[in-house]
């Protein structure tokens, strides 16, 4: 199995990727469902489905009791999840407070591994190893292309294009996240990716 993909032209005359091409993912218009995922698990641990969809099903709430106590949360092998929030500006600090909170959302940093993926030797004839920070849950994905575009394609951020990134921040002002390297907020574009898209 692989993660589909298409060949798409930027139209967009306006943009600084015109007429360039990029891939966009396509996905299967369904979507894995909780007992679907529970099944699966079942056939990869000693638990029953039964025990495995009941802790999937008190999932979202366990989540939602420790983000209102200002937590973040950690799965292992998934990454982190926090709240984020967008907020008005305002010119005076007494008028700055929670009433200024306009879009809230949930911020996901992936966990990532380091993957070695060379050597350079120095000057000095010592040896250091080169490596990436690999997203753990995407580390082994497969992408292959494919010609059938009637599901929904959009796009990815992996073309590697010299385009800036686009998009803006919704809510109209600051995007509060905290300690979220590489993203996790809904500003749009992110490295080399079609902004317009």
């Amino acid at each position: 199995m692989s993660q589909k993909f298409i060949k798409s032209q930027n139209k967009n005359s306006h943009s600084l990727a015109y007429r360039k091409y990029f891939t966009k993912a396509v996905y299967d218009n369904s979507f894995i469902e909780t007992e679907q995922l529970a099944e699966f698990i079942q056939t990869q641990a000693s638990v029953k489905k039964s025990d495995i969809k009941a802790v999937l099903d008190e999932l979202g709430g366990a989540m939602k009791h420790f983000f209102e106590l200002g937590q973040k949360i950690r799965l292992d092998g998934i990454g982190i999840f926090k709240v984020g929030f967008s907020s008005i500006g305002v010119v005076k600090l007494e008028d700055c407070g929670a009433a200024n909170i306009t879009t809230r959302r949930v911020l996901f940093q992936p966990e990532t591994t380091r993957v070695v993926v060379g050597q350079e030797k120095k000057a000095d004839g010592s040896v250091k190893q080169k490596y990436v920070n690999a997203i753990t849950l995407l580390k082994d994905v497969i992408f292959e292309e494919t010609h059938d575009n009637a599901m929904n394609a959009t796009a990815s951020s992996g073309s590697n294009s010299q385009t800036p990134s686009g998009g803006s921040n919704t809510g109209g002002g600051s995007n509060t996240g905290g300690d979220n390297p590489g993203g996790g907020g809904d500003n749009g574009g992110g490295n080399g990716e079609d902004p317009d898209q």
